[in-house]
């Protein structure tokens, strides 16, 4: 049994709300029944209104104005003896429910703690719809989905891929893609200011695309890990002194590993003692620089209900870029005499 008045509040909800909202995915499949209903009539009612053989987890309890009021197992409700109970007696009150505005991304996040069977969608208290298995399954894909190409860099899709046009694809990389470049200018005028010192010491440029590329795939793992762990309910701004006692510690070990191989890199280079040091050194700092910003950013962004996944991994490389030259080249003007 569904509302008649149904599909007026729907409509009046779609105008005001953005296509991220989940009265597009909810589903007017459900069986909703009055709680003064005994358990028996309610078995007849469930058997009578089932469309195919998909037999629901759980009916709805509501009011004569569709309030809702519980919810009831399937289970529950064929295994009571007493046929002339009332369901209200049955039913579930405590239960989780999601508004037909609510963004898709809150609905995955809340989601990610409780997936135990369909969702009720409520309008002011009213049952207007539910989220099933298929539309749990189709929210969750096309949320994953947006995530992936905004980690990439990229604007989200509004269509398959292949239906996408090139002017349409342009339209959504252009804009990351210009901002990323203006950005990333910033490395060169680094690179510009420390010119004396790359002159007196050329075997420094050697090194240059080993030590920003480690602090870029260093942040890319990293970002990519906690986007997915806030996505899931596991992590928040709160918990960034466990987070960064967590990667630190494995950023340096990490660092102290393939710092080894930049060591015997420089030794077939034949750079010198001083500048196979500062190298080994700055790969230190970048990889722990980068854990430290790969891990604060996304959280703090998260706080200010900015989607963490807008961090994409070419920010944060773009970011790691200038900021581990300056690292790089500061130490070796302590630890190079010819540049002190």
């Amino acid at each position: 049994m569904t509302d008649p008045s149904q599909p007026s509040i729907v409509n009046a909800v779609e105008e005001k709300i953005v296509d991220h909202a989940i009265v597009h995915y909810m589903s007017d499949h459900y069986v909703a029944i009055s709680g003064a209903m005994s358990a028996g009539d309610a078995r007849q009612h469930l058997l009578d209104h089932l469309a195919d053989n998909h037999i629901p987890p759980q009916i709805y309890i509501v009011d004569k104005d569709n309030y809702l009021k519980g919810l009831l197992s399937v289970k529950r409700l064929f295994i009571e003896k007493n046929t002339e109970l009332p369901v209200s007696s049955l039913m579930n009150r405590n239960f989780i429910a999601v508004a037909p505005e609510q963004d898709r991304e809150q609905v995955v996040e809340m989601l990610g703690n409780y997936l135990n069977g369909p969702v009720p969608v409520l309008s002011h208290a009213k049952l207007i719809g539910e989220l099933g298995e298929r539309e749990i399954a189709a929210l969750l894909r096309d949320e994953y989905t947006e995530d992936a190409q905004r980690q990439g860099a990229s604007l989200p899709l509004d269509e398959p891929y292949l239906s996408t046009s090139p002017w349409r694809l342009w339209r959504k990389r252009i804009s990351w893609l210009m901002l990323l470049f203006v950005a990333e200018a910033y490395t060169g005028t680094v690179l510009k200011a420390f010119s004396n010192e790359l002159e007196a010491a050329i075997a420094l440029a050697f090194f240059i695309p080993f030590l920003i590329g480690t602090g870029g795939n260093s942040g890319t793992q990293i970002t990519s890990t906690l986007v997915r762990a806030m996505a899931l309910g596991e992590v928040s701004l709160r918990n960034l002194p466990a987070v960064l006692r967590k990667e630190i510690p494995t950023s340096f070990l990490v660092a102290v590993s393939i710092g080894l191989v930049a060591w015997i890199r420089a030794w077939i280079l034949d750079v010198g003692l001083q500048v196979t040091l500062v190298v080994c050194l700055t790969l230190i700092a970048i990889t722990i620089w980068t854990a430290i910003v790969s891990s604060v950013i996304p959280l703090l962004l998260k706080r200010l209900h900015i989607d963490p996944a807008v961090v994409s991994a070419p920010f944060i490389s773009t970011f790691i870029d200038g900021t581990g030259l300056i690292i790089y080249f500061e130490i070796a003007k302590l630890i190079m005499h010819d540049l002190s």
